[in-house]
């Protein structure tokens, strides 16, 4: 079976002035097979919000290919564009943005319905209590305003209002980054319940490796606008190939007192390099605790290291999280 949204070599530049750009994605490949979750990790600035967008077309990329259901949307235009709109939706990052305080919740979930589906008054109010429902919300919470919510009640807000129109990729873009840690894990499991319910295909944008691998079926690994390591969620953080998913998998606390008592800890010398001038090479090397002179002067390419399993490293599997 086909994937559902796929990349193949994907640059995006962005221009900073005349003759200056900087590339935040840099040769991307990657799918997202139908009904299955992908997490997306890394620091920020490595270009995962980027490529959440790029998949959505919301931005143009400078080169490569972005597929949507087996068609090639690299180069179309709005117009063609908007027929597809309602089946990708995104989970914006900042619920306390990401909704219009005039609006009350009702109206935010109701608009799109009357407009995109030509609902009545009555059948769009149905629906979108419905909406709250699935999410965990009271059908009164269709009356109030975002600022009479809490973090996470407008965070199942936008969830509900991404779901209305029925969609089949959700990108939920770090949607959980402005929560606290036991809202957090909330959030995250209702966007797997709802994934599995209606059968999405979902990707998920963070910054917590354990968090994300834990509703997640794949996870992809992005420093500086590349993928370094994709493979099933359990195995890359139980046998991360790259040293820079090592360190990652490292800095996440055990919530076991007596594990997290005896880790060692991979600690990354010196600072991310800037994306306006990445290193030659592989581009972690700088920072990487097991770098050759080979890692300085040849990229590594992303190939298999274990079975279902790819990483960006020449030495894949040498470093393992304490």
């Amino acid at each position: 079976m086909s994937p559902l949204a796929e990349v193949r070599g994907l640059v995006v530049r962005f221009r900073l002035g005349p003759g200056r750009h900087l590339t935040a994605l840099d040769g991307v490949d990657l799918a997202l097979p139908r009904g299955a979750a992908l997490a997306l990790v890394g620091e920020s600035g490595s270009g995962k919000s980027t490529l959440g967008l790029t998949l959505l077309r919301a931005l143009r990329p400078a080169a490569g290919r972005v597929l949507f259901d087996g068609m090639d949307v690299t180069d179309w235009d709005e117009r063609r564009l908007r027929p597809l709109r309602p089946r990708m939706q995104l989970v914006f990052q900042d619920p306390y943005a990401s909704l219009d305080p005039h609006l009350a919740v009702g109206r935010a979930l109701t608009e799109p319905l009357r407009v995109h589906r030509g609902l009545g008054r009555a059948d769009a109010a149905a629906r979108a209590a419905e909406l709250l429902e699935t999410v965990g919300l009271p059908a009164g919470t269709a009356a109030r305003r975002p600022h009479q919510l809490s973090g996470g009640q407008r965070q199942r807000v936008g969830i509900a209002r991404a779901l209305a129109l029925e969609p089949d990729l959700l990108v939920a873009d770090e949607p959980v980054s402005a929560l606290d840690v036991a809202t957090r894990a909330q959030i995250v499991a209702l966007l797997d319940e709802v994934r599995q319910a209606r059968r999405l295909t979902l990707l998920l944008i963070a910054h917590d490796l354990a968090l994300a691998s834990q509703v997640s079926d794949r996870v992809a690994v992005l420093h500086l606008g590349q993928v370094v390591e994709e493979g099933p969620a359990a195995d890359v953080v139980r046998r991360p190939q790259h040293p820079y998913t090592a360190a990652l998998v490292s800095a996440t606390p055990d919530p076991d007192p007596r594990i997290e008592r005896g880790r060692s800890r991979i600690v990354l010398r010196g600072e991310p390099p800037s994306p306006l001038a990445p290193p030659p090479g592989c581009r972690f090397h700088p920072r990487c605790p097991i770098a050759r002179d080979v890692c300085a002067r040849a990229a590594p390419p992303l190939r298999e290291a274990r079975p279902g399993q790819r990483a960006a490293c020449h030495f894949a599997g040498e470093l393992a999280p304490g």
